[in-house]
């Protein structure tokens, strides 16, 4: 694990390294799908700003709620950690920060949260890999397999060879990306089906990979990601029930060519 990077006077907290890494390929994908659809582009960094600021302090929030026992024992270092992000709070405070900067431009829609679908699948799959490298508590159970990994100079060390689930999200979101990028005019712009669509493989995978994660069971032998990640699949597939439409002629990009 590389939890800091030493460059002689200068230590860079690799955790959030991967977060700028993560914010930066989440706005080069929307830069590029809004020069697609005709948007300024200009609008991407204001954006990018208000889901990092919302996001990382949504994930915070998260974060001390369902560990407020840990976090009450020394508050303020809780509070002003580098660490300690959930995804769902993360999700939660960007959409609310986004949503309010799209307000305020006048572009708040089904059209924007189809444009940046892309993007936050990428930005969580780049994301995992701050968990990953300064080894933040959020792998697996133990494991006997060949590439299970274990974690003694992580931020919440482990000696016992364990699931490494950062590595395991960050490939299975890393292929939602590409299915999302594929069809994002296959499925009409503005309908809000690709995001509907990532809300369901997004939610699958989280749920799923809770089943090998360490996290408490709050209900119905299921953690509290599960229940929330079974919410979010429920609404995209309701958003999608309510039917797919297609470009005419079928491949966009190929059709438009």
């Amino acid at each position: 694990m590389y939890p800091q990077i030493d460059l002689g006077p200068v230590e860079l907290n690799t955790f959030g390294l991967s977060l700028a890494f993560a914010f930066l390929c989440s706005g080069a994908l929307a830069a590029q799908r809004f020069r697609e659809l005709g948007r300024p582009v200009d609008w991407v960094y204001e954006f990018v700003l208000a889901a990092v600021i919302g996001g990382v302090v949504g994930a915070h929030v998260d974060w001390l709620i369902q560990n407020w026992e840990i976090a009450s024992q020394n508050l303020l270092g809780s509070v002003f950690s580098g660490t300690g992000l959930v995804f769902f709070g993360g999700l939660a405070g960007g959409a609310l920060a986004v949503g309010l900067w799209a307000k305020r431009r006048g572009y708040l829609g089904l059209e924007l949260a189809d444009a940046v679908a892309p993007a936050v699948a990428i930005g969580y799959a780049a994301g995992r890999i701050a968990c990953q490298l300064s080894g933040d508590g959020d792998y697996g159970v133990p494991s006997t397999l060949p590439w299970a990994m274990a974690y003694p100079e992580g931020e919440v060390p482990t000696t016992v060879p364990v699931h490494p689930t950062p590595v395991y999200e960050t490939v299975a979101m890393g292929l939602v990306v590409l299915l999302l990028w594929r069809l994002r005019d296959r499925l009409v712009p503005g309908t809000g089906n690709l995001f509907a669509l990532y809300l369901v493989l997004a939610g699958v995978e989280r749920f799923l990979v809770e089943l090998i994660r360490r996290n408490q069971e709050v209900a119905a032998g299921l953690t509290l990601a599960q229940l929330i990640s079974l919410a979010i699949v429920a609404a995209g597939v309701a958003w999608l029930a309510r039917g797919v439409p297609r470009r005419a002629g079928g491949v966009g990009r190929a059709a438009e060519a």
